[in-house]
C-alpha cells in the first residue's frame, strides 16, 4: 500500500522551531521529485518547497526564505522540513506530495497533480 504519513507538527510559540517528518511507504522516493504543501484555516492550497530527486536543487516561497529548509534522506525514504522562526501565519496543514521525475533536475511548484500525497500534520503558532 502506498502512503505518506507526516509527523512533527504540533503547537508552537512564535519563534519556535519544529522538524516535520513525511515518511514513505510502497514506494521509493529516489526517483520522485516532492514537496511540502501547507494549508491555512480558510484558506487555499499554497505551496511552500521543493526538492528534486537528489536533494540538491531546492526552493521555496520567499516568505518561509532562511527560516525553512526542505531536505531528503533517500536512504530512509524521508523527506524533512525545518522550520525555525516560527510565525502565527505558519499556522497550517502541512502535507507532503510526491511525483515521479522526469529528470533528475526536476522540482515541482504546484499545489496540486501529484502522484502520491499525505494527510497532514497540523502546526499551529500560537504564544
Amino acid at each position: 500500500q502506498v502512503q505518506l504519513v507526516e509527523s512533527g507538527g504540533g503547537l508552537v510559540q512564535p519563534g519556535g522551531s519544529l522538524r516535520l517528518s513525511c515518511v514513505a511507504s510502497g514506494f521509493t522516493i529516489s526517483t520522485y521529485a516532492m514537496s511540502w504543501v501547507r494549508q491555512a484555516p480558510g484558506k487555499g492550497l499554497e505551496w511552500v518547497a521543493g526538492i528534486n530527486t537528489g536533494g540538491e536543487i531546492t526552493r521555496n516561497i520567499w516568505d518561509v526564505a532562511n527560516r525553512f529548509t526542505i531536505s531528503r534522506d533517500n536512504a530512509k525514504n524521508t523527506l524533512y522540513l525545518q522550520m525555525n522562526d516560527l510565525k502565527p501565519e505558519d499556522t497550517a496543514v502541512y502535507y507532503c506530495a510526491a511525483k515521479e521525475a522526469a529528470s533528475s533536475s526536476t522540482y515541482f511548484r504546484k499545489t496540486s497533480g501529484y502522484d502520491y500525497q499525505g494527510q497532514g500534520t497540523q502546526v499551529t503558532v500560537s504564544s
